[in-house]
């Protein structure tokens, strides 16, 4: 069985891909909400090629979903990795948006399959946005650290600089798969509040789909993205309101400046982020 499935090979100007996983790299949902929102933006809805799970998943990890269609017809839906082609007539370039779950196995060879992907279609370079839990408030700008194949890019965008050493994710292992095999590309990752991390971050979502997009060069209308982040302030500043705890606590982020973009405080109180958690699953979006 053939690892990539492909329903149809579109014919792109000089493409360059922006790639997001759910899962560990993807904290408040934040990497994936901005790719989802290039999709919408883009109105592109089915997929021209996938990525066959069989060999990359652990299905008790992530079970496939039951679904029930009209008419009592009962399906299974798979983890996949899929492969959306969005042309750009404003622009003299189009886009490969990728779309996935962090596998669980062979990630290496997951990665060559999909840099396969791309270096047919010409590929001439890649965003891969990735979120991660931080020691950061959310009053704050959304900290977006840069890691790219080529360090000069991280100063190009001015973007923050990494310092991070430790367990990684599918994110790194792809990009040194396009480094192997001499294709330009640039990680973006959003620092989400840890007090907020299960929660959806849009204003993450916010910073790293406008980063993408001063970095490719596209004119996007974020209004409904930055309507929905807004929205999403004004809940947590309520939950703020009715906790004295929180407030506190966010003041003290805000105060310490070495704590901008260092990872997840692990030491903080797991009742507090109960607390916020609860407020804000109780919302109404």
């Amino acid at each position: 069985m053939d690892v990539i499935r492909r329903f149809s090979k579109p014919v792109l100007r000089r493409p360059r891909a922006v790639i997001s996983f759910e899962g560990w790299n993807d904290a408040g949902e934040a990497a994936s909400g901005a790719a989802e929102f290039l999709l919408a933006w883009s109105s592109v809805t089915e997929p021209f090629a996938v990525i066959d799970p069989e060999e990359f998943y652990d299905f008790q990890v992530r079970r496939p979903h039951a679904v029930l269609e009209d008419g009592g017809t009962r399906s299974l839906t798979w983890p996949m990795t899929r492969f959306y082609a969005v042309e750009v007539p404003s622009e003299d370039r189009d886009l490969v948006v990728v779309l996935g779950e962090e596998p669980s196995f062979r990630w290496r060879t997951y990665a060559r399959y999909l840099t396969q992907v791309l270096s047919e279609l010409d590929v001439e370079a890649v965003v891969l946005l990735g979120a991660f839990a931080g020691q950061v408030a959310h009053t704050r700008p959304v900290p977006v650290i840069g890691v790219a194949t080529d360090p000069a890019l991280v100063d190009r965008h001015r973007l923050l600089h990494s310092t991070y050493e430790g367990p990684t994710g599918i994110l790194a292992v792809l990009q040194e798969a396009c480094r192997e095999v001499g294709l330009p590309a640039i990680s973006l990752w959003a620092a989400a509040p840890h007090y907020l991390a299960s929660n959806p971050n849009p204003k993450a979502s916010l910073a790293l789909a406008s980063k993408t997009a001063e970095i490719l060069g596209l004119d996007l209308d974020m209004t409904p993205l930055r309507s929905t982040a807004d929205e999403f302030e004004r809940e947590v500043a309520a939950a703020m309101e009715a906790s004295g705890d929180l407030a506190e606590y966010v003041a003290g982020l805000e105060s310490d400046h070495n704590t901008g973009i260092d990872v997840i405080d692990r030491h903080a109180e797991a009742a507090l982020v109960d607390e916020i958690e609860s407020f804000l699953k109780g919302q109404d979006r």
